[in-house]
């Protein structure tokens, strides 16, 4: 789910860019970890944590990478 959360982070950040092929690619790549988690935690529902736990770190990690790194490049 981390990694599916970072797909989310940059499909988003590329659709606001506009650039097509970038974001359809990051939305392949959602959709690949995404139906992998969902297989994964069918067979067993304790993996629900796990999906939610990723799926923060996830978001919040890109989050604040991005940050520091647009952070960075107004010095």
């Amino acid at each position: 789910m981390i990694i599916a959360d970072i797909c989310w982070a940059y499909y988003f950040i590329k659709v606001d860019e506009r650039r097509p092929i970038s974001a359809a690619s990051w939305g392949t790549l959602i959709y690949a970890c995404s139906g992998f988690t969902v297989v994964s935690y069918t067979t067993n529902r304790t993996y629900m944590i796990a999906a939610m736990l990723g799926s923060f770190i996830g978001t919040a990690g890109i989050v604040e990478y991005k940050r520091r790194k647009e952070l960075k490049k107004k010095k």
